[in-house]
């Protein structure tokens, strides 16, 4: 039986099992009993392309042996401090985003490029910090500005997502945002309006850290991995894909009410 590394963000953690990522999300997001109901959102790791002290792994496979009765373990923790930052960006092999019932979406990693996009940005941290912040940076520059080791304020590595404004990225004024299912939004202009009235200003916060599940029908167009050595991105399918594609997990994804 094969034994799989994953890395959570919710929480932070490396853990080990024997099930396959659709039978962990399933099993990360409700648990045995399914009493319990939450999303999940963890990487798949390639435990051959980790530096050998970051984590102890001699006996992993012991660890992580089937129960006698020949059922798969389900989760070893490995790790619960300070993962992401020993975890090599190209060890990180796909992003699966599981719904509160249990639904895995699978995402591939890819190489990033410019979007040409002008305006404002909605970043949402999920590890190893948790703020959401709007920006004037693209993806690529607000990775090098958040990992940026000469600043007093950094992180090593960060993963986040990009979640959509509407209107409000080019006018915080916009009246036509019924559909932003966001807390708070006159928070929201307010913030924009304070950032493009400060040119020397990258970042403001709009959230000090997630407190509810992520509304995955936000995110546009991809999770990121960055540090200093550059940027993953694991790109969401358009809605006219997921509709074809990947429909249960869609209409679960709708379902969430996150913020």
């Amino acid at each position: 039986m094969t034994t799989h590394l994953y890395l959570s963000l919710i929480p932070e953690a490396l853990i080990a099992s024997g099930l396959e990522p659709d039978e962990f999300g399933l099993y990360y997001s409700i648990g045995n009993a399914k009493r319990a109901r939450g999303q999940a959102v963890f990487f798949s790791v390639d435990k051959d392309a980790l530096p050998p002290e970051a984590f102890d792994l001699t006996d992993l496979d012991a660890r992580c042996a089937p129960h006698p009765d020949g059922r798969p373990k389900h989760s070893v923790y490995l790790s619960i401090y300070r993962v992401l930052e020993h975890i090599p960006r190209h060890a990180l092999t796909a992003l699966h985003l599981a719904t509160d019932d249990g639904r895995v979406l699978t995402l591939e990693p890819a190489p990033t490029a410019a979007d040409g996009e002008v305006g404002s940005r909605l970043y949402q941290e999920f590890c190893p910090v948790t703020p959401r912040v709007v920006s004037s940076l693209d993806p690529a520059e607000f990775t090098r500005f958040i990992t940026d080791t000469d600043r007093h304020v950094h992180v090593p590595r960060l993963v986040f997502a990009e979640l959509t404004l509407g209107s409000l990225r080019l006018d915080p004024d916009a009246t036509d945002v019924d559909d932003l299912p966001y807390p708070n939004v006159g928070h929201l202009r307010d913030c924009i309006r304070e950032l493009q009235a400060s040119p020397h200003k990258a970042t403001k916060t709009v959230m000090r850290q997630m407190n509810q599940d992520v509304l995955f029908r936000t995110v546009q167009g991809a999770f990121y991995v960055g540090d200093s050595t550059g940027l993953t991105a694991f790109h969401m399918p358009s809605r006219d894909e997921l509709e074809r594609e990947h429909l249960a997990w869609w209409r679960s994804a709708l379902s969430s009410f996150g913020q």
